[in-house]
């Protein structure tokens, strides 16, 4: 075995990250979702709601009002995502604080997104950003689709309040939590007869103050499921062109930017997808294939990452379609054979970047999906493996990567079956390949008594597993 090396992960040119779980769908495991799909995202992102004022709190609504007569997912007194069980009172016991622990124990970072009542105390947004300590760079969106009229908290405040809530929890939050990196989700720019975001005088202000811009743009979407069907001629649903969805979004960056005096900030798209419900099932691959394949021709760098929204989905927005007789089962659509193409492509997938010899043990770091040093292990194969996995005697959490396919190393296992990444890309000869070892969160949560905890977290690892390879079955064929 040649020298180890150190290597250090960094962003995509085009980050890709993934919607687990909202009012249309349960969380899915990393496990599962890391299986199904060969890589970790850059970041999850999980919906959650908080109203603490409200007489049904912390209950979920749809479930505390389970006899009520609604005719639009968003009629309830407050949104119908999970309910945040952090914060005064609250717990990191609950939810979202298990799901954040698996999210990043997995090599990637969380995306919170959490509508708010505008009239909460600084105390209570204080008591936030203490819950969000721990969990190293995490993207918080705050009341997204704010310059809409269907959430709670639309309803409860005018447009400039809503702005006004946005900068004044940014503040304190993050006073709290340097840690958080801000998403201020709006509308932008909707019309391209217009240069201007939409309620521009509103919101300027927050363009200027959050730390991410985003828009959320469905290339098509049935805003009245799960209580009408869309049919042609209806008014619960729309399609807009591809082409459009793309200048509409790179409009709002450049009015973003505009308002900031010429500034810049990462771009991202905090909600993207085509609804089956509108385009079927073979469009709606087809549409998000287009919008990437636009990115790739236009060279579009200003524009920092997605968000797919979402894995498994009660209708027709996810790469999995959740079984009805059973919400664990997940029934796989044909977007996902698209997705998966799309994010094992240049673009989407994170660099790495040599760094020098190194030797055991290293300390290795974890700052972010898009800032970690790991190491790269030298093998060689003398063909095309029949079996190939990793030994451990150790309770190392880690993530692994070898011919472009991911692995997760808990700390509880001991053998790693690296055998998946070759089955769909079989090795044709001899073949010099490396290992890629990086070592984030063993609990999910960084070490706060570590000078930078807030944003590395750190290990060492004393030696590498034994690695079995055999380029032949155990027992040769006796029928040839």
């Amino acid at each position: 075995m040649e020298k180890l090396k150190k290597i250090h992960m960094g962003a995509a040119k085009c980050a890709v990250d993934l919607g687990d779980g909202s009012e249309r769908g349960e969380y899915v495991d990393q496990d599962y979702i890391l299986n199904r799909l060969g890589r970790p995202h850059r970041s999850i992102s999980l919906m959650y709601c908080y109203y603490p004022f409200d007489e049904q709190w912390p209950a979920r609504i749809s479930e505390a009002m389970k006899e009520a007569e609604v005719s639009f997912q968003w009629d309830y007194p407050y949104d119908d995502y999970f309910p945040y069980g952090g914060g005064i009172g609250g717990s990191r016991s609950n939810e979202p604080f298990n799901q954040m622990r698996d999210v990043r124990r997995h090599g990637q970072d969380v995306t919170l997104t959490i509508t708010i009542d505008p009239h909460v105390t600084d105390e209570q947004l204080a008591a936030i950003g203490d819950d969000l300590r721990p969990f190293g760079r995490v993207f918080l969106r705050i009341n997204h689709e704010a310059t809409g009229n269907w959430f709670s908290f639309t309803k409860r405040a005018g447009y400039q309040e809503i702005a006004d809530f946005y900068c004044r929890a940014c503040r304190v939050i993050k006073e709290h939590a340097p840690n958080v990196l801000t998403v201020l989700c709006i509308g932008g720019v909707e019309d391209l007869s217009s240069a201007e975001i939409v309620k521009e005088k509103e919101f300027a202000q927050a363009v200027r103050e959050t730390d991410i811009w985003s828009v959320d743009k469905y290339m098509a979407l049935h805003w009245g499921w799960p209580f009408d069907v869309a049919e042609p001629g209806g008014n619960s649903h729309v399609r807009n062109s591809v082409r459009d969805i793309y200048a509409m979004t790179k409009a709002s960056f450049e009015r973003y930017s505009y308002i900031c005096g010429g500034a810049v900030k990462p771009m991202i798209m905090s909600e993207f997808n085509a609804d089956g419900d509108v385009t079927g099932a073979y469009e709606q691959a087809d549409m998000v294939k287009l919008f990437c394949d636009i990115l790739e021709e236009e060279h579009a760098d200003w524009f920092t990452g997605f968000t797919f929204y979402q894995f498994r989905d009660r209708g027709r927005l996810g790469l999995e379609a959740e079984d009805p007789n059973n919400p664990a089962v997940g029934i796989e659509q044909p977007v996902m054979k698209t997705y998966k193409e799309i994010i094992s492509s240049e673009r989407f997938l994170p660099s790495m970047t040599e760094q020098g010899g190194t030797e055991l043990p290293v300390r290795l770091r974890w700052g972010s999906s898009e800032d970690a040093d790991g190491i790269a292990v030298p093998l060689h194969f003398d063909g095309d493996p029949h079996f190939c996995e990793l030994v451990f005697d150790d309770d190392s959490n880690l993530m692994i990567e070898i011919n472009g396919r991911w692995f997760y190393k808990s700390p509880a296992a001991r053998t790693i079956d690296l055998m998946p990444a070759f089955f769909g890309n079989r090795l044709s000869g001899a073949a010099d390949m490396t290992l890629k070892i990086f070592a984030p969160p063993a609990d999910g949560e960084n070490d706060l008594s570590e000078a930078d905890g807030l944003f590395n977290y750190y290990f060492t690892l004393e030696k590498l597993p034994k690695i079995r390879i055999l380029t032949t079955p155990v027992e040769p064929s006796r029928d040839i």
